[in-house]
């Protein structure tokens, strides 16, 4: 990393990559910053909702929401600044709907001219354990063919649409992936892929073809950490081995050596809570995966935040760090 940042944290340690976006992945590296090993966060570009949506239109920028979720995530800083950074304003003219941490991004964009440059500063500011980068600088925008035929545009669109995705890709298709990026996972010691929205999150991370390039290259292990939940409008109905398909079938190839999966059982009143939306439990189809080659790592790794129900962030980091040591051993 230009600002000599890496060398000096991750001196020694594993360097993990973890590709995503969304809540998930942020949720994710709440456990995982506390375990002795240096992350990468690659996070999608392709948001064009709320906030993230009008800085993008108003101000030609890359879309700050994802980026800022996972900097908060990683930040090592006090909680007062957490709540500024997440702070949505309620009300004024202009202001209102947007994010705080979200114009703190667009305004060192405006300052120093480049959006990278404007993560590292604010990574500065927060003092973020490890280091956060878009997939690509390009400006992106994703679509959705569905499976009536209609073209979808936008990712805050594609899941309201009501119909299955038939599949989901770039404009423009040729996407440059960020250099420093492609050198952090050809440098990894374990890529990590989700958790996320499937085709909204993950998808458009792989769909960036010199970035998925570097990922097949790369001889370290590559993990998928299974959504606990079924998405509406994305995922309904999918089991763990559904969106392992998914994945391969938009990359036209296998590449993932283990997947990790929640098997805990979850109440029946939270179910029923999540079924009001159209959420279901996702199910770990045991012998699907294991004919898709995948190492299957399952078990009791969901928590309840704020009555929701999240992937229990220091049970999944402690079976990666213990799948890394695995196959060093």
């Amino acid at each position: 990393m230009s600002t000599g940042r890496r060398g000096g944290q991750s001196q020694g340690l594993p360097r993990v990559v973890v590709i995503g976006g969304g809540t998930g992945l942020s949720v994710l590296l709440r456990g995982l910053k506390h375990e002795p090993v240096y992350i990468t966060a690659i996070v999608t570009v392709a948001d064009d909702g709320g906030s993230s949506g009008r800085l993008r239109a108003e101000m030609d920028m890359l879309p700050p929401g994802d980026i800022r979720n996972v900097l908060t995530a990683l930040a090592d800083t006090e909680p007062l600044m957490e709540k500024v950074m997440q702070h949505r304003f309620s009300n004024g003219t202009g202001l209102i709907g947007h994010n705080l941490g979200n114009l703190l991004l667009a305004a060192l964009n405006e300052i120093t001219g480049d959006f990278v440059t404007a993560v590292k500063g604010l990574s500065r500011v927060l003092a973020v354990r490890g280091e956060v980068l878009p997939a690509s600088t390009q400006s992106i925008l994703l679509k959705a063919e569905m499976a009536d035929g209609t073209i979808v545009s936008g990712e805050s669109q594609i899941p309201l649409y009501g119909k299955p995705i038939k599949r989901v890709f770039l404009d423009p298709p040729d996407a440059v992936p960020l250099a420093e990026a492609s050198r952090a996972i050809a440098e990894a010691d374990m890529i990590l892929i989700g958790p996320g929205s499937l085709y909204t999150s993950i998808l458009p991370n792989l769909l960036v073809r010199g970035l998925f390039d570097e990922i097949v290259a790369s001889a370290a292990p590559k993990i998928y950490i299974c959504n606990v939940m079924t998405q509406p409008g994305e995922t309904d109905g999918f089991s763990a081995s559904d969106h392992v398909r998914v994945m391969y079938d938009h990359v036209d190839r296998p590449f993932l050596d283990t997947i990790i999966v929640n098997t805990a059982a979850i109440p029946e009143s939270v179910q029923e809570k999540y079924a009001e939306k159209g959420a279901k439990p996702v199910v770990c189809d045991h012998d699907n995966l294991t004919e898709l080659g995948l190492a299957i790592l399952a078990g009791p790794l969901i928590a309840y935040e704020d009555g929701l129900l999240r992937h229990d962030a220091r049970a999944v980091s402690k079976q990666v760090v213990s799948l890394m040591t695995q196959k060093k051993g």
